[in-house]
This record gives structure tokens, C-alpha cells and sequence, in this order.
């Protein structure tokens, strides 16, 4: 259920050095859960490829995306407006194209000749990604590629060198193939959209600077931005988790995209710290890789939207869902940024509702009853089924769970576990902002407008 916003006053200004990033507390004790630092987000390609197959489906059975104009609100300020050490003090120029203002087209692949098609198995691989070389120039010798940044279910990244605007750039170049080439075009619709409606470039979401084909390829070319907060996390916080000051300042950058995001009708579907980059002075982050995103009327009910761990539970249980998908999917990795552990590290979407009820307690019935998948999870008395593996046997076994008594392991005592040292007034402000993100009940979480109000963001 969508809520009205009110206006939000005026934010604190304050910035950031390593000092401020890297933990400081004291004698913390690394629990013997997973370390955010050391995950792979490819590393369950399985879970990753049923969330991009329903992705997929819904591209093409969308010929054009009507999206939404943005609604009409009051702005918000940043209060990182103005700081002076941003890497990106003369943000590149909103890309010449006509505004969005109605349907987005899907285009249909273009058919005019590359180069020799022959040569086609030696540019690509078996699954249709280009095949980097490192040196090599791309558009006709504009774009120096210096580095390969890695692959996801839609494309392969690499950062290069803009000779033209004599900048770094990063290049989504998308996989070979006429679905992953509407995939391509659809995101780069919606990001456009996002930009023409930030023409200042205070919403913290990535600049998409330009496109152009090559070797039947669709590359994007996105601003160049230095690290995603996991590396960040692997380098000043492994173990213990980033330093809570850190903490706020991120968090209030990332609730003013999500701001922008519900303003403009957009679900990310895919927030985590590898989605968010920050700059080189690490004072400023972007949200990127709207490959996931959609307007929010497009939301087909599907237990694998958002990667796994970050999944909100109205998704696993098949509610029709909103804007609250993405606030959950945050509230998870700040707790990640500030603990360096994964919140809820799930092995399949029935473990993750066992590891969210033990934190968070049964969830609602209200809620469970308007779920189209409950009844692969819980039975007619709404008892939780957990599918495991019995540790002696090795066969499957299902166990009822009630969860009606104490949580096992609640939110404020994991959080304050790795909380010593630091403020017990703001730690217990952080403890509220997460719990209110990570409500249960989608229709009473907390709103990015309400999270830029919260004390913890406000410093009061």
C-alpha cells in the first residue's frame, strides 16, 4: 500500500574519511555466521538464474513499458550537496535525449551489418558475452578498455577510458542474444528516466552517459565510480562490520535514491552492497545496476525476485508487493555494513523464512493468508514447515515450528554484539531504523521519506 509523503526538513551536513569508515569497536568477537565480506554474489547461479528468467519473461511480454510520470512532491536536500572532496564535482552533463514522458520502447536488435558476422564465435563466448580484451578500443577507438570487472546474468562490465571527456567510464556490454538485448534496452530506459528527472545529479543514483553498439553487442556506458560496499566492507570492516558514523552518513545518501526511486514509480528488486558504488574519496554513493528494476505496476508475483538474501519475505510468500521490497532489501545490508555478517544467509527461499521468523518473530497471519506460495511453507494451522536434511540420514525431513515464544535471536542483541565501544544512544537509534525496515508486515514498513526523519539519520 502506497503512502503519501511529507515533506522531510533539512538534513545535517557532515562528511566522511577513512578514519570515519574504517570499525573502531573494541574487542569484537567474530561470530560464527557467514562474513559479508568474503560472499560471492555469483556464487548461487542457480537462485540467479530463475530471478533473471522471470525477469526476462516480463520483458518481452512487454513490448513497451508504460512508466509512470513522477509524482509531485517536495524535495528533499542532501546534506552531501555541497561536500568539497567529491571525486565528481563537475558531474557530466544529462545525455541530449528527448524526456521520457510516456512509454519506453523495447527496440528490436539492430540488423545493419558489424563486422565480418563469421568472426562472431571468436568475439563471444558460448553464452553470448563478449569476450574482453584488455587494450582494446571500442566506438570506433573512443573507449580504452583498462580492466574487466566482472559478469553478471545480463552482461559483463569493464572499466575503461573515455578519450573524448578524458574520464574513467564503466561499460555494461550485454550478452549476445535478442532477450538479453530488450533487457538491455529496458534498463537503459528506466535509468534514463531516473537522470532526466535528477537533472542536478543530487540523487545519488549512476549516470548512464551514453550507448552505442558494437559487434552486436548493446554497451551502456556508465559514469566510473571506485568501489561497491562490499569491497569497501572487505577493506575497512572485515569481521567487525564499517564504523557507525559511516553507517548514517550511507544510509541517508541511500534512503534519498530510494526516494527518487518511489517518486519515479521505479522498483530496484535488487539492492545490495555489491549494487551500491562509492567514489574514490568514499564520502559519496551511487545505487547502480538497474538491471532488475521495473515500473512498480509490473509487479507478477514471483518467489525469486531481489537475490536471495536480501529478499523480502512478502516476495517468498507471494503477496503482491511495492516500494517495501526495497526497503527491506536495505535494511539487510546496513545491518551487514555495520556487523559484517549476512542478516539472513539462507540456503533456499524456505530457510530464509525460518532465519527471518527466528530474528523477527512469526510472521502475521494477516500476511500469511494472502500469500499465493504459504502453503509451501507453512500448513492449514499456518505452522512453519522447515524442509531440511536430517544430519544423520541424509534424507529430507520437514519439522513444524511455531515460533509464538521468544525470538531466538532478535535484532538489537545481534546488533549490539558488535556495538562496544560506540554510542549506546545512536547504536539504539540504528537498532529502531532497522527494525523498522525490516517490519514483517509490508503495509506498516518504514518508507524512505520516514527513514530521512528517523533520528538515527537525523543525529538527534
Amino acid at each position: 500500500m502506497r503512502r503519501s509523503l511529507e515533506p522531510t526538513p533539512e538534513l545535517e551536513d557532515f562528511a566522511l574519511d577513512d578514519s570515519d569508515i574504517r570499525g573502531k569497536r573494541e574487542e569484537c568477537v567474530a561470530q560464527a555466521e557467514p562474513a559479508a565480506a568474503d560472499f560471492d554474489p555469483t556464487f548461487d547461479r542457480q537462485d540467479e538464474a530463475k530471478r533473471h528468467e522471470i525477469h526476462l519473461e516480463a520483458v518481452c511480454q512487454n513490448a513497451e513499458l508504460q512508466l509512470r510520470p513522477p509524482e509531485q512532491e517536495d524535495e528533499v536536500d542532501d546534506m552531501f550537496a555541497d561536500v568539497d572532496d567529491d571525486m565528481f564535482a563537475d558531474p557530466a552533463p544529462v545525455p541530449k535525449t528527448r524526456p521520457i514522458n510516456g512509454a519506453i520502447p523495447v527496440l528490436q536488435k539492430s540488423t545493419k551489418a558489424h563486422d565480418d558476422a563469421n568472426l562472431t564465435s571468436n568475439w563471444d563466448d558460448e553464452e553470448g558475452y563478449y569476450r574482453v580484451i584488455i587494450g582494446e578500443m571500442l566506438d570506433n577507438g573512443r573507449y580504452h578498455i583498462q580492466a574487466n570487472l566482472g559478469k553478471g546474468m545480463f552482461s559483463s562490465v569493464v572499466k575503461a577510458f573515455d578519450s573524448v571527456e578524458k574520464r574513467d567510464v564503466a561499460i555494461k556490454i550485454i550478452r549476445n542474444n535478442e532477450i538479453m538485448y530488450k533487457a538491455g534496452m529496458k534498463e537503459m530506459g528506466i535509468v534514463k528516466k531516473l537522470n532526466l528527472s535528477d537533472p542536478d545529479d543530487k540523487k545519488h543514483l549512476i549516470r548512464l552517459l551514453r550507448s552505442f553498439e558494437f559487434r552486436g553487442h548493446l554497451c551502456l556506458v556508465f559514469e566510473g565510480l571506485s568501489k561497491n560496499l562490499r569491497e569497501v566492507l572487505k577493506r575497512f570492516g572485515r569481521d567487525a562490520g564499517i564504523n557507525i558514523t559511516a553507517i548514517r552518513a550511507y544510509a541517508q545518501q541511500i534512503f534519498l535514491a530510494l526516494l527518487h526511486l518511489r517518486r519515479t514509480n521505479v522498483l530496484h528488486a535488487d539492492l545490495k552492497p555489491d549494487n551500491i558504488l562509492v567514489n574514490e574519496g568514499r564520502n559519496m554513493l551511487k545505487v547502480c545496476d538497474l538491471g532488475s528494476a521495473s515500473d512498480v505496476s509490473e509487479n507478477a508475483i514471483t518467489p525469486y525476485l531481489a537475490s536471495r538474501f536480501y529478499r523480502a519475505p512478502e516476495l517468498i510468500l507471494g503477496l503482491q508487493y511495492d516500494f517495501a521490497v526495497d526497503m527491506w532489501s536495505i535494511g539487510c545490508t546496513l545491518f551487514e555494513l555495520y556487523t559484517g555478517k549476512i542478516l539472513f544467509p539462507g540456503s533456499n527461499n524456505n530457510q530464509m523464512l525460518k532465519l527471518i521468523m527466528q530474528s523477527r518473530g512469526k510472521i502475521p497471519h494477516k500476511v500469511l493468508r494472502k500469500g499465493l506460495f504459504t502453503a509451501s511453507h507453512f500448513d492449514e494451522q499456518l505452522t512453519f514447515l522447515s524442509r531440511e536434511t536430517d544430519t544423520l540420514t541424509g534424507k529430507p525431513v520437514v519439522k513444524g515450528m511455531s515460533f509464538s515464544g521468544r525470538i531466538e535471536r532478535d535484532l538489537k542483541s545481534r546488533v549490539v554484539e558488535y556495538a562496544r565501544g560506540e554510542d549506546k544512544g545512536v547504536v539504539g537509534a540504528f537498532v529502531d531504523l532497522l527494525d523498522k525496515c525490516l517490519n514483517l508486515n509490508p503495509e506498516k514498513r518504514i518508507t524512505p521519506a520516514e527513514a530521512l526523519r528517523h533520528p538515527f539519520i537525523r543525529g538527534n
